[in-house]
């Protein structure tokens, strides 16, 4: 049996020899597949391997709210090495073929406010990772944080006292978020009783894990997952979904365009109005329900 970490030396070689590819795009790749295993934990060797990871991988790229080039690229490294393994004599099972349109057809994944609120409260409050976990979805959801900045958020950028959050998002820029009273109380009650617990060596990140070191992407994706299944939500949905809902939901409330843009951080409007779109095909759908 090969272990999964000497298979990924062989494919470095095999870049850098055979492909006569450059050192900084073979870091390239090798770093794509870090985010790929890291999916993955569990896999030790090459037989772990099925094909199926392929396509779990793609989805929660894009379900992470990924740029379609990045999900791509990142899908293609991760190909180009089951490729080279099953070249080589070392995968035995298929390949997955994927067709994928150049821009995402489908509007954004997006939960009613029953599903929100059956989400929110799925974490086990009489524990503290329950109590964690609830201060961090009502954070999201209320601020409409991207995944990214909410793992990475300190504890210095959170104003208690102003209900706002300073988020330092995509090229470094730099926007103040209002947070609501409801949020905020979940948060309060984290801060005085688990983060104390969990804090070691003085991080400056809000929410950590027990190890005191900062939550990851991939542990808060599962999390969410996890309590959506224990919601009994019925929809493939990811942190980013909240980011969505968020949006959505602020739009159907009368919120202007340029004040949720302005929440979410995007440089271009023409990347807001796309939650208009999903925001009429709510409504449309409720006034169907109501005349039949």
């Amino acid at each position: 049996m090969m272990e999964i970490v000497d298979a990924i030396d062989l494919f470095r070689q095999y870049l850098l020899v055979e492909k006569g590819l450059s050192k900084e795009t073979v870091k390239n790749y090798l770093n794509d597949l870090k985010i790929f295993f890291a999916l993955f934990p569990d896999y030790k060797y090459v037989e772990d391997l099925t094909g199926g990871e392929l396509k779990i991988f793609f989805r929660y790229e894009i379900n992470e709210g990924r740029e379609i080039s990045t999900a791509l690229r990142r899908l293609s490294s991760t190909r180009s090495f089951y490729l080279f393994l099953k070249k080589d004599g070392y995968y035995k099972d298929e390949i997955p073929e994927f067709e994928v349109a150049k821009k995402p057809s489908r509007l954004p994944n997006c939960l009613s406010i029953e599903e929100v609120e059956a989400l929110l409260d799925a974490p086990d409050m009489k524990t503290d990772t329950g109590i964690r976990d609830k201060a961090m979805l009502e954070l999201m959801y209320a601020s409409g944080l991207r995944v990214s900045e909410l793992v990475n958020l300190e504890k210095k950028n959170l104003n208690l006292n102003k209900g706002i959050v300073t988020i330092y998002g995509k090229g470094a820029k730099q926007r103040k978020v209002p947070v609501g009273d409801f949020a905020l109380e979940y948060v309060v009650k984290y801060l005085n009783e688990v983060r104390g617990k969990y804090a070691k060596g003085g991080s400056s990140y809000l929410f950590l894990n027990r190890s005191g070191k900062p939550i990851s992407r991939i542990f808060f994706y599962k999390q969410v997952r996890k309590y959506a299944e224990q919601a009994g939500i019925d929809k493939t949905i990811s942190p980013h979904t909240l980011r969505h809902s968020f949006a959505t939901h602020l739009l159907e409330g009368g919120a202007q365009l340029r004040v949720v843009q302005e929440m979410l951080g995007h440089t271009n409007i023409a990347t807001t109005q796309i939650y208009t779109h999903v925001s009429t095909k709510r409504i449309l759908s409720a006034y169907d329900l109501l005349m039949k």
